[in-house]
């Protein structure tokens, strides 16, 4: 019986360091996406939704088949033009006189919460698109993990444990 507590006792505490270190994420985990407007206009408000749409769409595809933050970034770099194109197409066709801009920098951000995930303030890595003078409003997501790239059908989602994971590769 002691031994039986002991050993509960022990795998316990290895899940809670493992949760204690596994729980805590690196701002430099995160891959950061902001379509940012050309004014607060609802006109500028509405192509830049439509231009985050058509973005978010081209890059799902591609995004799907990455597996490490580096193919995320490999992804977004060998993109920007396109992604730029889209939404310059886009602008061109709907009348608007300014262009776009797309890069992929590092920037400095406030807190953010999405989805029940907490982005301290900080300097991440960012897709950035730049609609005319960029001082409207802006949309934000995550890019990686991605987080506004998932189903919103339940049924398409799959839960994993990362300490499970880690445990049985251990156990055997």
């Amino acid at each position: 019986m002691k031994k039986a507590i002991s050993i509960l006792v022990v795998v316990i505490t290895i899940g809670l360091v493992l949760f204690g270190i596994l729980g805590t994420s690196s701002k430099q985990e995160y891959i950061r996406i902001h379509v940012r407007a050309n004014s607060n206009l609802t006109i500028d408000q509405n192509v830049k939704y439509e231009i985050k749409d058509e973005i978010v769409s081209y890059l799902i595809p591609y995004i799907s088949s990455a597996k490490t933050r580096e193919d995320f970034v490999n992804i977004i770099n060998d993109n920007l033009d396109e992604m730029e194109n889209i939404a310059e197409n886009i602008l061109s066709l709907r009348g608007f006189d300014y262009g776009a801009n797309v890069k992929f920098c590092q920037e400095e951000f406030p807190t953010r919460s999405y989805d029940g995930v907490v982005l301290e303030s900080g300097i991440y890595d960012s897709l950035i698109v730049e609609l005319g003078s960029a001082e409207g409003d802006n949309w934000w997501c995550v890019v990686y993990p991605p987080l506004c790239f998932v189903s919103n059908n339940s049924q398409d989602i799959l839960y994993k444990s990362r300490i499970l994971e880690i445990l049985k590769s251990i156990l055997g």
